[in-house]
């Protein structure tokens, strides 16, 4: 049977088409069967209307909310709705707080445009880049209560040219990221995975 993702979105959508294209193969084990945004206009839901079989949408805007534990849980329960096996914030600009990891710790999964635990945060790129590191990456992680600071699902590196500046680089990471992004979910759909207690993740048995 598939998995069934639902996908957060905020912006372009490149990591959610990656995902849709993947899904299109049966073999990949899994089917993205909703796509959550925090705001309207955005290309990565005219990505899930023009699907094959329109992917149904959700937006929850944290300005229609008194406090941002209500919308967490607005959000939790918008996901809920679609009995996800996996949450992928695909470049979700919010971070996600109490009630939503209450239900779905474990089975929430996000993108770091660095290699995790270093360079977290918003400028990833940028900072890796001012360190002056030969080589940085993009990391697939689980999402916790931290910033970027979730078990490790998977990594790739990425290597830094000396001509590199912040555009050029991150551009050269979203293409390892999209693939690394696909390679995790499959691999998580088709054969499952587990946390250990010194936080060690294992996909498959």
């Amino acid at each position: 049977m598939n998995a069934r993702l639902v996908v957060l979105v905020s912006g372009a959508g490149t990591n959610l088409q990656a995902l849709i294209d993947a899904c299109a193969d049966p073999a990949y084990g899994a089917t993205v069967v909703a796509v959550g945004a925090d705001r309207d206009g955005i290309a990565a839901l005219g990505r899930a209307n023009a699907a094959n079989s329109a992917i149904p949408t959700f937006t929850v805007k944290v300005k229609e909310f008194s406090t941002r534990s209500a919308w967490d849980e607005a959000l939790a329960d918008a996901c809920e709705q679609f009995s996800p096996d996996l949450i992928i914030c695909a470049g979700f600009m919010k971070l996600v707080g109490k009630a939503f990891l209450d239900r779905f710790t474990g089975r929430c999964l996000n993108t770091h445009p660095a290699l995790l635990p270093s360079f977290p945060g918003m400028y990833g790129v940028r900072d890796a880049l001012a360190y002056g590191v030969k080589v940085t990456g993009c990391t697939v992680f689980l999402v916790d209560e931290g910033v970027d600071a979730g078990p490790v699902l998977a990594q790739a590196p990425v290597s830094v040219y000396d001509d590199d500046d912040e555009a050029t680089l991150h551009e050269r990471i979203k293409v390892s990221e999209r693939a690394l992004l696909v390679d995790t979910v499959g691999r998580m759909a088709r054969h499952g995975w587990s946390v250990n207690d010194d936080r060690k993740v294992r996909i498959g048995t």
